[in-house]
């Protein structure tokens, strides 16, 4: 009995000293879940983004790579490639093709390293107007909550989203009460990066 509780107080120690190395491995582990988690929702580069690429046994090509606001990114060897609305993979395989003309069968990594170009913008009667940074697909309701919700004075069956698409703005319509009372839930949309919602 006395073997065995020595047995278990050593084994104690031992993960009492071995805690940093246990909580930084769970740290790596949920970093890696969560890159796994955005490559498998499809996220698609918003200006803002920033990028991590590199090239094996190329440390000339080594760099961050920030989104610009006209959606490229620059790269050595390559020139421009347009990244907004584009995947990460689908960089990595036009950055691949590109460098094949003068590295033989590159290898080419490419990660996201800060998620900051997708935003949306609840202005107006909330509680807590202005931009959001989100990592996730959120719809309106959502980013009425995140903005802490109308004000007592918001006419919540006039609120809008303004959206472009294609250069051209639209305004969608959105009834806070038909949401509330389940009547029509086909309006709570998920928003898309660069979203307004205007609570009038």
């Amino acid at each position: 009995m006395f073997r065995n509780k020595l047995i278990w107080e050593n084994k104690m120690i031992f993960c009492s000293r071995d805690k940093p190395r246990f909580f930084s491995l769970i740290g790596l582990c949920l970093i890696l879940l969560s890159s796994n988690a955005i490559a498998r929702a499809g996220y698609f580069l918003q200006p803002g983004d920033i990028l991590e690429i590199s090239v094996w046994k190329e440390p000339d090509l080594q760099r961050e790579v920030l989104v610009r606001p006209d959606g490229g990114i620059s790269f050595p060897l390559v020139g421009n490639i347009r990244a907004k609305n584009n995947s990460i993979q689908g960089v990595n395989k036009e950055l691949t093709s590109r460098l094949a003309k003068y590295i033989p069968d590159p290898v080419v990594t490419v990660s996201l390293k800060q998620m900051l170009g997708n935003r949306v913008y609840v202005v107006g009667k909330v509680l807590k107007p202005g931009e959001f940074l989100i990592n996730r697909n959120i719809d309106v309701m959502q980013a009425l909550s995140m903005a802490g919700g109308l004000n007592p004075f918001a006419a919540g069956d006039e609120i809008k989203i303004l959206r472009r698409v294609k250069g051209a703005q639209k305004s969608i319509s959105f009834r806070y009460d038909k949401v509330v009372d389940g009547t029509d839930l086909a309006q709570n949309i998920i928003l898309k990066p660069g979203d307004v919602v205007v609570v009038p």
